[in-house]
């Protein structure tokens, strides 16, 4: 069921005042990815036992699939029947198209990322088509986030190292965020610092010291994307310098698949995809649960 537009810019406004929260009280909101229904519960049964606020999330594979509106009305009716603070991202939408579209339906965040579907888009493209929809933002209150280039990696589970001098070519800079940002007028700008979407053979490797750089040049907030395979140490420290959001998708499929190949291996014999499904969603779980505890978004929440 759509929602009205009142109710749109009162769960928007409401988004805005957990981004204030997490800058004045020190923590991070993690915005969890969604692949169905499944791992949506496993995060709200998340939030409720811990009394966190979370975001979910989906990228354009997940539109596809899944489709805008129905998400959108899945998150309202675990909001409501779980009793949680649990607002919709739009990550990674390389269109100024679908962006407006999941404006229209309420969705409190959307990630303009055009460097995503054209890696070559020109400075002036991405400025361009990100400043777009934040003037299409403006009727409703959505936040928006961007970046001025492509971010590296891919929501899997990789086999290669990482090359942290060929990934530093691709840092933010003070310099950069402030440019950007200034130029578009972004809610949230997505730094790069080390984070790496996937999970890869080797924790990854953040520069704090140039994210306490960042945080000093730019006044909105800030996330951090490719959180999986992240020691959880810095999470903290990066939640207590001004990150509001962490961005968490291949820690929860690589617990999904490889939980599902156990009880499948396990239980040859049952059919019955309810009874198999108990200990996957209980997995996932346990991987936001420990995400939500890095962040120090426990007993956070507010309704």
């Amino acid at each position: 069921m759509a929602l009205s537009i009142s109710e749109i810019r009162d769960n928007n406004i409401r988004a805005r005042h957990l981004m204030q929260r997490t800058r004045k009280e020190g923590f991070a909101v993690g915005a969890f990815n969604i692949d169905n229904q499944e791992t949506l519960v496993a995060v709200a049964k998340a939030a409720r036992k811990l009394n966190a606020p979370v975001l979910v999330e989906l990228s354009h594979g997940e539109v596809k699939a899944l489709g805008l509106q129905n998400v959108r009305d899945l998150v309202d009716n675990y909001k409501k029947e779980y009793g949680i603070e649990i607002f919709l991202n739009l990550d990674h939408s390389p269109t100024v198209e679908d962006c407006k579209r999941a404006i229209d339906l309420g969705f409190e965040f959307v990630h303009i990322d055009i460097s995503q579907a054209n890696h070559d888009a020109s400075d002036e493209e991405i400025i361009r088509k990100t400043k777009e929809v934040v003037e299409y933002a403006k009727f409703t209150g959505s936040l928006i986030e961007s970046e001025p280039h492509y971010f590296g990696g891919s929501s899997n589970l990789h086999r290669e190292a990482i090359d942290y001098e060929e990934i530093k070519k691709t840092f933010s800079t003070p310099e950069g965020a402030k440019a950007f940002v200034d130029a578009t007028g972004i809610d949230t700008f997505a730094a790069a610092i080390g984070n790496l979407h996937g999970k890869y053979p080797v924790p990854k490797i953040l520069d704090l010291e140039l994210l306490k750089r960042i945080r000093e040049a730019i006044d909105c907030q800030i996330s951090l994307h490719g959180g999986s395979g992240t020691p959880l140490h810095y999470f903290e420290d990066a939640a207590k310098i001004g990150v509001s959001k962490v961005n968490i998708n291949s820690d929860m499929r690589y617990a999904y698949r490889t939980t599902l190949e156990k009880v499948l291996k396990e239980n040859p014999d049952e059919y019955a995809i309810l009874k198999l499904m108990s200990e996957v969603y209980n997995a996932v779980q346990a991987v936001v649960e420990e995400k939500i505890h890095a962040f120090g978004s426990m007993d956070k929440a507010v309704f």
